[in-house]
C-alpha cells in the first residue's frame, strides 16, 4: 500500500509549507489535506479516513493530545499511521503520543523523506 493521502495537522504555516514541500518530492501523487488545529482535523476525518495523519502537539483551539484523545473516542475507524511531528524533545510528549495503538511513529520537525518512508512501510507493514 502507498501513501495515497496525509491530513497535515499543524497550526504553523511555515510548517504546513514544509510539510507540503517534502510529500511533493517523495511522491507528487499524495493528496494532501490540511488543518490548522485538531479541531479542523476532526471536521476533515468526519469526511474522509486518509492513510496518514501527522500531527503536531503544541497548536491553539486544539492541541495534539487533546486531538488524540478525542479522535480515540469519536471514531471507530482510525487511519492506519499517525505520526507526531513535533518540536518537543520531551520524552513524556513521546511516550504519552505512543499509548494510542493508532500512533504509529513519533519524529521531530522538520519532516524528512525518511520520516515519509517510515510512514509507508508501516502501512505496508
Amino acid at each position: 500500500m502507498t501513501l495515497g493521502s496525509i491530513l497535515v495537522v499543524d497550526d504553523d504555516e511555515n510548517d504546513q509549507f514544509i510539510c507540503e514541500y517534502t510529500i511533493r518530492r517523495f511522491d507528487p501523487d499524495i493528496r494532501i489535506l490540511k488543518a490548522f488545529d485538531g479541531a479542523e482535523a476532526l471536521d476533515i476525518l468526519r469526511a474522509e479516513t486518509p492513510d496518514a495523519i501527522i500531527l503536531d502537539i503544541n497548536m491553539p483551539v486544539m492541541n495534539g493530545f487533546e486531538f488524540l484523545d478525542r479522535y480515540a473516542a469519536e471514531f471507530e475507524e482510525h487511519a492506519p499511521v499517525v505520526a507526531m511531528l513535533t518540536s518537543s524533545h520531551l520524552g513524556k510528549d513521546r511516550e504519552r503520543a505512543l499509548q494510542y495503538a493508532f500512533v504509529k511513529s513519533y519524529f521531530e520537525k522538520p519532516l524528512t523523506a525518511q520520516h515519509l518512508r517510515v510512514m509507508a512501510e508501516l502501512l505496508d507493514g
